[in-house]
């Protein structure tokens, strides 16, 4: 028997060794991290809800003051949230690839803009940056307007009572990024398949983070055998068909305009001209010869999922700082007052600009709460971030949360203060240590037309109600996940404005 226990701890010991002290695991246990556990590291530190998960990233952030490391063999990661390394990460091409890590989207983005690397990922970025010019963004402007218009009619309807404003924003933003990148009016096709579209997109970022966090369901042969991996199935091609199909009927229309047969074509539902969309220029660029069928559902997808849930975070977050900084928001609303008056009209390209404290309370509501709190990049190559030698094949989690509360450059971190970001408050502050739409190459391609979205729609709002608080900063309880999610709802009153 002693024998056979002897054995038995041997084997478990040269496991650890394999694991925890090959040359990379080496280099990886040097930098400062929590407690590691025999032959397993870190691996049960993760196996945690959404809510613990989110919570030991923070605790172990205020531990190690500049960076630390998490190891689960085979999986390496380093956390970084000082602007020094953030820059050394993100500057160049150096380390431009994402980690593998995102694998995870691949089934339902594929080889998006978002997941893709290397060649494909710079043929793509070069396509779609045309998009996002600034004269091809005001042709989005007229979808905002409507999109504004509706919302500001269903807050009207709820007569000043609690508001969930998670659900309520989100299907606005994605009613928006729909019509914007696919030409479709969500809101006018309340049918099975578009309910069912909204349903599927949710749920898959949910499965995707719970996925992450769960060592054993890495592998995709394990994953899929699973009633999630079954589940996730069921929602891509709710997904996949629902874009396919959407895709089909605007290349009708767009050949059809073109050999004379349509005219203008008209949207069957609001009965008003179709609208440029981003689709459009995919379209264009497929008979170009730079992009397939399978590249454009890729990219519609990656504009959809990247495009709705973002802003609705940014928006959630914004409402409820302004709801409960009555000195802020009556600010907000004394700018608006300046530009428009009594007038009632829509606002244009020109008010936006003008709308300089909005903007302050946006970059704000990003700093406190950035829609996106974590990135994550594979170190390809070996590097030195904050004195450590980082190996290859590391995987670099950039944790925007944290960088946005580094009290070297925030003093009094928690507090909202929109005057923090006026240019003489800003000056000395690295550029690194702000980038709620990441930073580099790899930044988010899509920033000026999500800053344009926000501003349209809370102007919108604060030119006709007041915010009143119902949920409170301190009631926030945030969840591990690809946005920053509560766990709860967030309530607010929205209370008529009456211009004199």
């Amino acid at each position: 028997m002693f024998v056979y226990l002897l054995g038995i701890a041997s084997l478990l010991i040269v496991v650890h060794l394999i694991f925890n002290y090959n040359a990379k695991s080496r280099k990886i246990l040097q930098i400062p991290g929590p407690k590691r556990h025999f032959i397993i590291g870190n691996a049960l530190d993760l196996m945690v809800s959404p809510v613990q998960l989110f919570q030991y990233v923070r605790d172990a952030a205020n531990q190690f003051s500049d960076l630390y490391s998490i190891h689960a063999y085979p999986v390496s990661s380093v956390n970084i949230y000082n602007p020094e390394d953030v820059e050394i990460i993100t500057s160049g091409m150096k380390h431009h690839e994402k980690s593998h890590v995102y694998k995870f989207l691949s089934p339902w983005l594929q080889e998006g803009l978002l997941v893709s690397n290397g060649s494909k990922w710079q043929s793509r970025r070069k396509i779609l940056t045309s998009a996002f010019h600034f004269n091809v963004l005001q042709k989005y402007f007229a979808t905002m307007k409507d999109n504004d218009k509706a919302l500001i009619e269903s807050l009207r309807d709820t007569r000043g009572d609690p508001v969930d404003i998670v659900s309520t924003i989100s299907d606005y933003t994605l009613n928006t990024i729909c019509e914007a990148a696919m030409g479709t009016n969500l809101r006018a096709e309340e049918t099975k398949k578009g309910v069912a579209y909204k349903t599927a997109i949710y749920d898959l970022a949910k499965y995707i983070i719970y996925r992450f966090s769960n060592v054993y369901l890495l592998s995709d042969f394990f994953f899929n055998m699973t009633w999630l991996g079954k589940s996730q199935k069921k929602y891509l091609n709710i997904v996949h068909d629902f874009t396919t199909s959407i895709i089909e009927k605007r290349k009708e229309a767009i050949k059809a305009k073109e050999v004379g047969t349509i005219e203008d074509s008209e949207d069957e539902y609001t009965g008003k001209k179709k609208r440029a969309a981003m689709l459009d220029l995919l379209i264009a660029k497929q008979n170009e010869g730079l992009i397939d069928d399978v590249g454009i559902q890729e990219e519609v997808d990656t504009f959809m999922f990247a495009g709705h849930d973002t802003t609705a975070v940014c928006l959630t977050y914004t409402l409820l700082l302004l709801a409960n900084h009555p000195d802020v928001q009556k600010k907000v609303i004394e700018e608006l007052d300046d530009i428009f008056g009594k007038d009632t009209r829509d606002a244009t390209m020109e008010d936006l600009s003008a709308m300089k404290y909005l903007d302050l309370v946006i970059k704000e509501s990003l700093r406190l709460y950035p829609s996106v709190p974590f990135i994550m990049r594979q170190i390809t190559q070996p590097c030195k971030l904050s004195n450590f030698e980082i190996p290859a094949n590391t995987m670099c989690a950039i944790h925007i949360y944290d960088l946005h509360r580094n009290e070297k450059y925030f003093p009094d971190p928690e507090k909202f203060d929109p005057e923090r970001f006026l240019p003489e408050n800003s000056v000395g502050r690295h550029n690194y240590a702000y980038i709620p739409f990441s930073a580099g190459p790899r930044n988010c391609i899509g920033q000026k037309f999500a800053m344009m979205e926000m501003k349209s729609s809370l102007s919108s709002i604060l030119r006709n109600f007041n915010i009143a608080p119902i949920t409170k900063r301190e009631d926030l309880c945030f969840s591990a996940d690809l946005v920053l999610r509560t766990t709860d709802p967030v309530y607010v009153k929205f209370i008529e404005r009456k211009l004199d």
